[in-house]
């Protein structure tokens, strides 16, 4: 049974920093991307940050330059580290594993909340 489990998430204020963990078991990870998502109450749930098999990320636009994703595939585990953090990124944050073949698997996220 694949299961991913995140944590990290907390309250903080603006300015500051916080960073996730995904640990992942069930199966491997090396082969897969991975990713962390974001949802508000009543909102779609958005990409915040991807990292590939081959070694490459992706991030939303509004937290480029503050957020870094990482991966230990040794581990099979992955973290966001989120600095500068606003009010506007407060939200559950899910884990994501996602293979090419389409099989993808979710956490239970951990909420962040940011206060002015």
């Amino acid at each position: 049974q694949v299961k991913l489990v995140e944590s990290g998430g907390g309250l903080v204020q603006a300015g500051g920093s916080l960073r996730l963990s995904c640990v992942v078991s069930g199966i491997g990870i090396e082969l897969s991307t991975m990713n962390w998502y974001r949802q508000l109450p009543g909102k779609q749930r958005e990409l915040v940050a991807a990292s590939t098999r081959n070694g490459g990320t992706e991030y939303l636009d509004s937290v480029k330059g503050r957020f870094t994703i990482s991966r230990r595939n040794a581990e099979n585990t992955v973290f966001l580290q989120m600095n500068t953090l606003k009010p506007e990124d407060t939200a559950v944050y899910y884990c994501n594993l996602h293979f090419l073949g389409g099989a993808t698997y979710w956490g239970k996220g951990t909420l962040v909340s940011v206060s002015p």
